[in-house]
């Protein structure tokens, strides 16, 4: 019997850890800010506690965790609406770097060492901390690098070109099947994708998968095999 009544409460805290996070909304790792990093462990532990104690009373983790819920779901509400509010539960910004300078106050602040900033500048691309017109510490713990104009990579207006508008590519085939409503979106027609596996000898069974971005196609086939030696030798 303990062991239905575990199955029922794992069921039942996954159902509310489900109904949790669409209230307080998807965010991924890297925009979680300690606040949000600390309840949604807390609510994960009520919710474990919940599905293994089955002496406690049912009712008491499920109210713990619609509080955190709704408070969490308020604080954003809350920072949506108000910047002084936002700069209080969710921290602000801080430079770190400007103008070849580094400023050792927000370092400070921040609890940021100086080896900790240039791992991430190397992560960053920039090996030479002179390349980097401005660091800033973002509120999600993520540190943005703006590169000095003379070391950015040119584009195509630096040049003078007007490249042509591009268009995003549309997975058309997947396994051998094909897909009508990403092939209409891209404007290819049925009888155009069978001429086209006609003219590169492909039958449309051995397609992994074909990409068009509504002018040219793609065609990646199922008979390719990736090398026996380790490619990192």
């Amino acid at each position: 019997m303990d062991y239905l009544k575990i199955a029922i409460s794992s069921l039942a805290s996954i159902l509310l850890l489900f109904i949790s996070a669409k209230i307080i909304g998807n965010k991924q790792m890297s925009q979680l800010n300690m606040f949000d990093y600390i309840n949604g462990i807390t609510i994960g532990s009520i919710a474990a506690d919940m599905a293994i104690h089955l002496d406690n009373n049912v009712f008491y983790p499920v109210i713990a965790i619609a509080v955190y819920t709704a408070v969490i779901a308020i604080i954003g509400i809350v920072s949506a609406k108000s910047v002084a509010a936002r700069r209080v539960l969710s921290g602000k910004s801080l430079m770190l770097m400007d103008k070849g300078k580094l400023f050792y106050g927000n370092f400070k602040t921040a609890k940021i060492d100086l080896n900790e900033f240039l791992t991430q500048c190397r992560i960053n691309g920039f090996f030479n901390p002179d390349d980097i017109q401005t660091a800033v510490l973002e509120q999600n713990g993520m540190i943005s690098f703006m590169p000095k104009a003379d070391t950015r990579p040119a584009n195509p207006k630096d040049l003078g070109i007007k490249p042509l508008t591009e268009r995003p590519y549309l997975c058309i085939v997947s396994d051998g099947r094909v897909l009508y409503t990403n092939l209409k979106a891209s404007g290819i027609s049925y009888e155009k994708l069978q001429k086209e596996l006609q003219n590169n000898d492909i039958k449309q069974k051995d397609v992994f998968a074909a990409m068009t971005d509504g002018t040219k196609i793609s065609f990646f086939t199922k008979g390719e095999e990736a090398p026996k030696n380790d490619f990192s030798e």
